[in-house]
């Protein structure tokens, strides 16, 4: 048993990692990305304290709930759909009456005090801050499993947060509409023989189609980077599936949670819809790990970040990629993003992205930010050519990050031995400042 479980062992920590296109058969190689796929997701969400995130975000749907429920219930009351959301979200909560009783409880509340001005004021201000909240922990949260830096610009922050304000309630209610026409639609031809039975499959199927489209929608259009289609399609459906898996569950496990019940009375409402909502919140985080790694499969191949390099290899690399940025800004061309440093140099894109990061943070380059998502960030020189020397880039990667020991040096650095050090240093120095990162503006 010893020998197949060490064989085993070594295929997936290193075997698997170097199984390439040309050297096995087409079936085998799928598998194998498939495998890949699935570890290097396992991984992440388990290193990257995922859980964690999902807890985050389990806090931040709690305050926002009701405010939510709220405009949902005002915009369904405008369709005359009022008493049917009511029903779909008691169905929703079909494992947890109780909670369901309190929130709906809360939400008529909320919508009797706006309705006669009490909450126009502090209220309304404390609505959109909730849902504000919500919405950028969820940007925040999905940027961080992304490997994304830098959030939306505000303009786009604005613009898409109001559009998700007021699309999201609209969409709930159409979806709820849909749900009631199906329901409708399964009663009428319950006695045709054929198109009765097609129905009520096609009802069935039905929410787990939607709440699929629902987590695409979210994978797409939540981070703020270019997610294509391709990678958000398996990622979705199986968080539609695992929610309406979930939903079962905990309607199918009332026999289970009645002890619970029984010990906490009322109060076990609560803790059991934290619980459910943290379990959705980690199905959505897992989906979304998972688009990351179907999006960046050639890249997540080298298992290698940018700590896991040497100094010496990584002021060699960051180096490349200067030259390259300058040379651009000298030719008077369109300057570089990261994607085109990654294929002009071959680079995996994650260690491309950190090392440009660490060149704007070291005021070597500076980041051209685009409005738009499907715009990748641009990057120039952040100072004239003429100064951007080898020596300069080196001196000011050395300075990064400040001294913030209370310790005096001057004993110890007026040595002999460390007078020298430092001579041999500015010695070095010197002759990389003759060595310029670019050709001369407008040579061959």
């Amino acid at each position: 048993m010893t020998q197949p479980f060490a064989t085993l062992v070594r295929f997936l920590r290193h075997d698997l990692w170097h199984v390439q296109r040309h050297n096995t058969t087409a079936l085998a190689y799928y598998c194998c990305s498939l495998l890949k796929k699935l570890l290097l997701a396992v991984e992440f969400f388990t290193t990257r304290r995922v859980i964690d995130m999902a807890a985050a975000l389990t806090y931040s749907t709690l305050l926002a709930l009701v405010p939510i429920l709220a405009v949902v219930f005002g915009v369904a009351r405008g369709f005359g759909y009022n008493k049917y959301i009511e029903v779909w979200f008691r169905e929703l909560l079909g494992s947890q009456p109780q909670a369901a009783d309190a929130i709906i409880n809360f939400v008529n509340s909320y919508l009797v005090h706006t309705k006669s001005g009490v909450l126009l004021g502090v209220g309304l201000v404390l609505m959109l801050y909730t849902v504000l909240m919500l919405t950028l922990n969820v940007e925040k949260t999905f940027n961080a499993i992304w490997q994304v830096k830098h959030r939306r610009s505000l303009y786009r922050a604005v613009t898409d947060y109001l559009a998700m304000l007021l699309l999201v309630p609209v969409v709930i209610v159409l979806v709820s509409g849909l749900s009631i026409a199906s329901a409708t639609l399964t009663v009428l031809t319950d006695n045709y023989a054929v198109l009765g039975p097609m129905m009520r499959v096609a009802v069935g199927v039905l929410p787990y189609v939607l709440m699929s489209v629902v987590f695409m929608g979210m994978y797409m259009c939540v981070p703020n980077t270019k997610v294509r289609l391709q990678v958000v399609i398996v990622p979705g459906i199986l968080a539609g599936v695992g929610m309406q898996a979930l939903q079962l569950f905990y309607i199918h496990a009332q026999v289970l949670l009645s002890s619970y019940n029984a010990i906490y009375g009322s109060f076990a409402a609560l803790p059991l819809f934290m619980l459910w909502v943290q379990l959705s919140w980690t199905i959505c985080l897992f989906g979304v790990q998972l688009c990351y790694t179907n999006q960046n499969m050639d890249e997540l191949s080298f298992r290698l970040q940018v700590a896991d390099i040497s100094p010496r290899y990584r002021r060699l690399l960051a180096i490349i990629l200067m030259s390259r940025v300058c040379q651009r800004f000298a030719d008077g061309k369109r300057p570089y993003t990261a994607l085109d440093l990654r294929r002009l140099t071959n680079l995996p894109i994650r260690i491309t992205q950190d090392l440009l990061y660490m060149l704007v943070r070291a005021g070597l380059l500076s980041e051209n930010s685009a409005d738009g998502k499907d715009q990748e960030p641009t990057y120039q020189p952040a100072m004239t050519l003429q100064k951007l020397t080898v020596g300069a880039m080196v001196e000011r990667l050395d300075s990064m990050g400040g001294w913030h020991l209370d310790i005096d040096l001057h004993q110890q650095l007026a040595q002999v031995e460390w007078k020298q050090y430092l001579a041999l240093r500015e010695q070095y120095l010197a002759e990389l400042r003759k060595l310029p990162l670019c050709k001369e503006e407008g040579a061959a």
